[in-house]
C-alpha cells in the first residue's frame, strides 16, 4: 500500500543506513548500543538521551514514546495505518503473552483501557482496534517482542483510496498526533 503524507518515512527510503540500529531516532543517535530490537532500542536511546542531560520530553518525543509506565510504555507506530495509531509495549523483550510477568500482562491492559478513552476523547473515532500479533505468522512485523496495537477507526475510512488505488491518506504528521496524545494521557483520560 502506498503513502501519499509520510514525511517521517523520507529518511527510511532515501538514506536507508543497512547498519543502522533499528528504531533508534537521529535525535537520539548518541546512544551507543544494539538491541537488535526496534522496542528494546527504542526505550533504550531514549534513557540514555535523558541520562545524559537531553530533557525528559525532548528524549521521548524523538522516539515519539507518548506514556511510560511500571512494565511498559506507549509510543507511535513510525509507519501507522491511521493517525492515532498507538504500540502498548512491555520493556521485557518477550516474544509470546504467555510467556509474559503477570504484571506487565495486567498493566499492558489497563494501558489499553485508558488508551482507548484517550483515542476516543482526542481522535472522536466510531470504534478503536486493539489487536496483538503473536508471532510472524500471525503478521507481527517484530515478532520477537510482543506489542500491543492501538488505533482508532472510523465509519467510512476504508474510501477508495484505500480500497481502489491501495493508498492511505494520513492528515498530520507524527510529532502532531505525538503533541495531542501526549496531552490526553496527561490529562488523565
Amino acid at each position: 500500500m502506498d503513502y501519499l503524507w509520510t514525511p517521517w518515512r523520507y529518511a527510511y527510503l532515501v538514506d536507508a543506513d543497512p547498519g543502522r540500529r533499528k528504531g533508534v531516532p537521529e535525535e537520539l543517535a548518541a546512544w551507543p548500543g544494539d538491541c537488535d530490537c526496534v522496542f528494546c532500542n527504542l526505550i533504550a536511546a531514549a534513557q540514555f538521551a535523558i541520562e545524559h542531560g537531553v530533557p525528559v520530553a525532548d528524549a521521548e518525543r524523538a522516539a515519539h514514546i507518548v506514556l511510560r509506565a511500571e512494565h511498559s510504555y506507549i509510543c507511535l507506530n513510525a509507519f501507522p495505518y491511521s493517525s492515532g495509531h498507538l504500540m502498548i509495549v512491555p520493556y521485557a523483550h518477550e516474544e509470546t503473552l504467555a510467556g509474559l510477568d503477570r504484571a506487565a500482562a495486567l498493566e499492558m491492559m489497563t494501558l489499553a483501557q485508558r488508551t482507548d478513552a484517550v483515542l476516543r476523547q482526542v481522535y472522536t473515532p466510531q470504534g478503536v482496534n486493539l489487536g496483538i500479533n503473536l508471532g510472524q505468522a500471525a503478521g507481527a512485523g517484530v515478532a520477537g517482542h510482543l506489542h500491543l496495537h492501538a488505533l482508532p477507526r472510523w465509519l467510512g475510512d476504508s474510501n477508495f483510496m484505500t480500497v481502489i488505488a491501495e493508498t492511505r491518506v494520513l492528515p498530520e504528521t507524527l510529532d502532531t498526533t505525538w503533541q495531542r496524545l501526549r496531552e490526553g494521557f496527561s490529562r488523565g483520560e
